[in-house]
């Protein structure tokens, strides 16, 4: 039990160092360093550098250890296509109550006025998560957790662009006027082109 609440810490650490930016992409993982940081054996440290790399948000590399995957649309492409696939049947399975719409309004208006790029990111991604949390699938919504893992890379560096939220605000609005009047089905439309416009975005950032 010990063992698991020291990995869970140790992917929590390195998760707020994703989100940061402190971990940035193709940078290679100091086990040592990181025992010494946290003050835990490398033990806990590879079980949850373990669990990264199956959410391919790390690699193990020969002679180097692991390491921070690198980016390719190729990869972004199928992540966000998959991500917008389960988040479609995640709210498909939900019943939402008259206090769910009121958060994702709350939600999107901390969003509208968050002004750093990682407050922004992370308001974007908590207006996912309570679009989502009340599919009783906890295998889909631990894949989604994963995937949205490694798409916190893609997205970095993205927030101090307007147009980057212009047409994912509107969306927003729209995906919750649709589950406020009981239309699941164009609710789950606007979510594919919400993620299809960040990711037309990220796309072209990636060939830039």
């Amino acid at each position: 039990m010990q063992t698991l609440i020291l990995r869970n810490q140790v992917k929590s650490h390195l998760l707020n160092q994703i989100q940061n930016g402190k971990l940035q992409v193709g940078r290679t993982i100091n086990l040592a360093l990181l025992s010494r940081q946290l003050g835990v054996s490398v033990t806990p440290i590879r079980e949850a550098l373990s669990q990264l790399e199956q959410s391919r948000v790390i690699c193990a590399v020969p002679n180097r250890g692991f390491v921070v995957t690198q980016l390719s649309r190729q990869e972004a492409k199928n992540i966000y296509e998959t991500v917008a696939q389960l988040e479609i049947m995640a709210v498909e399975g939900s019943q939402y109550t008259d206090s769910d719409i009121e958060a994702l309004r709350r939600q999107q208006i901390r969003l509208q006025q968050s002004h750093t790029p990682f407050k922004r990111l992370e308001a974007r991604f908590d207006f996912h998560h309570i679009l989502v949390r009340n599919c009783t699938n906890t295998v889909l919504l631990q894949i989604l957790e994963d995937l949205k893992t490694r798409l916190l890379f893609y997205e970095q560096g993205y927030g101090n662009d307007a147009s980057f939220y212009e047409n994912v605000d509107n969306q927003n609005e729209a995906i919750i006027h649709a589950i406020a009047e009981n239309n699941v089905p164009t609710a789950a439309l606007i979510l594919k082109m919400n993620w299809m416009v960040v990711l037309e975005y990220v796309e072209k950032q990636l060939t830039a």
